[in-house]
């Protein structure tokens, strides 16, 4: 055989290959066990940016058969490759209470390169100094864009009215979705958006503050959903001052956001959507105007 039909074998192998491993992924697509509780909790696997990887997710449902608006949290994440490896499943029980409260199924994947999802980080951001955030800002959007879509299309699900709701790298990706985001998308939600929070583990310190500020006008540009946008006053990554900086920044460009300053929650406010109960979370979005306020029997039948 020639070096030239072992090369054309080799690349049809590896096409069938990648063919089978997509086709075995989209097949497994979908719950994968029964429900249970709290709220009808299903793991699920939902598509991500890379066809062969899907995302672990966990789903929660209010009772009935819909359909339902969407709710997707979008979880925060970390530079560090050991602690993405061993991130735990994303549950945030007391915001998904909250939103199912209100009506919602609520969509919790967890993104490529994180805890048993694995496979390839795509939202590095490439440094401290040097930082990247519109590249990571627009991949970590990619990531949420996919589930949504796959999750709208299910029977229970209505295909308007969607909420993001995004914790710091997550909600950094989700501001990335205001200008971009699909049809459909009535509000993003965004609890201490950024990255590069806490640089070299120094409270308020922040990897390049001004080129982050200056993405969050980019962010801004061209931005057709409403944003609000929620930080504690303890919060060491992206401390309330600084959070108003960005949120500026994305006005400016032409966004519409609303901030405001939550009261300080334990230790580390960061974290506050992550270990508040839902009756906190539930006073915390009802203070807003934001999508996740209305209660479900004021939301009009969808299709």
């Amino acid at each position: 055989m020639t070096i030239q039909r072992v090369k054309a074998a080799a690349v049809l192998l590896a096409l069938s290959l990648w063919c089978d491993g997509t086709a075995w992924a989209e097949r497994r697509l979908g719950a994968q066990g029964v429900e249970g509780a709290p709220h009808r909790r299903q793991e699920w696997l939902v598509p991500a940016p890379d066809p062969a990887m899907p995302s672990r997710a966990l789903l929660f449902r209010p009772p009935g058969k819909g359909p339902f608006r969407i709710a997707v949290i979008a979880h925060a994440s970390t530079q560090n490759r050991l602690a993405r490896a061993q991130m735990p499943q994303p549950d945030y029980p007391g915001l998904t209470a909250a939103l199912v409260a209100r009506g919602f199924a609520v969509l919790v994947p967890q993104r490529l390169g994180h805890g048993q999802t694995g496979g390839p980080y795509l939202e590095d951001q490439e440094g401290c100094d040097d930082a990247e955030y519109l590249m990571a800002a627009r991949a970590t959007a990619d990531s949420i864009v996919s589930a949504l879509a796959y999750i709208r299309a299910q029977p229970f699900a209505r295909k308007d009215g969607s909420l993001i709701v995004g914790h710091s790298a997550g909600g950094w990706g989700a501001l990335a979705m205001a200008a971009e985001g699909p049809a459909g998308l009535a509000g993003i939600v965004v609890f201490a958006p950024g990255r590069g929070g806490r640089k070299d583990g120094r409270a308020g310190a922040v990897c390049a503050p001004e080129k982050l500020i200056a993405a969050a006008g980019e962010l801004g540009e061209g931005a057709r959903v409403a944003v609000t946008w929620l930080v504690a006053e303890n919060d060491s990554y992206f401390p309330p001052e600084f959070a108003r900086r960005m949120a500026e920044a994305f006005r400016k460009a032409g966004g519409t956001v609303e901030v405001r300053a939550l009261p300080p929650f334990g230790n580390e406010g960061h974290w506050l959507v992550e270990a508040a109960d839902a009756a906190t979370l539930e006073a915390l979005l009802d203070g807003g105007r934001g999508v996740a306020v209305q209660p479900r029997a004021a939301v009009p039948p969808g299709r």
